[in-house]
């Protein structure tokens, strides 16, 4: 997972914009959907999701909407992929989809590699928290 999928990506940013807008009270799917331009029904998705991640929850009702769980410093980018992606984040060759599935039986000359490869990516998606996303967005904005 060289560049993450979608899903993943709208779930990282609407965990940043519940980060951003921690503190305000609940924030209303379309409020996130309009900040980080996510399709709101794709994004109601995720959500419903990411309920069960324990980063965040719902409140209902017309002053609902969503509420971080967990402090942005307790929160990597590794904790939203790794959950987002389930049981597929197990998955030992990144070059199939299952071992099972792999043409070279996992005798693969790549997959060694590969694995590398995901593991340096995974190192930095879990040393990343979301609240070194937000100081480096404002550090982005001091200097245009």
């Amino acid at each position: 997972m060289l560049i993450a999928p979608k899903k993943n990506q709208y779930a990282l940013r609407a965990i940043f914009e519940l980060a951003k807008q921690q503190g305000k009270g609940p924030t209303k799917v379309s409020d996130i959907a309009k900040a980080q331009s996510i399709p709101v029904r794709f994004l109601e998705v995720i959500l419903n999701q990411l309920k069960g991640s324990g980063l965040l929850e719902a409140k209902r009702g017309f002053y609902g909407g969503y509420l971080l769980v967990r402090e942005p410093d307790k929160i990597t980018v590794g904790d939203i992929f790794q959950f987002m992606e389930g049981r597929k984040a197990s998955v030992s060759c990144v070059t199939c989809d299952s071992e099972s599935d792999c043409p070279f039986h996992g005798d693969c000359v790549f997959s060694k590699m590969w694995n590398r490869v995901k593991d340096a990516v995974f190192t930095v998606f879990n040393e990343t928290t979301i609240q070194d996303l937000i100081e480096s967005e404002k550090k982005q904005t001091k200097v245009i």
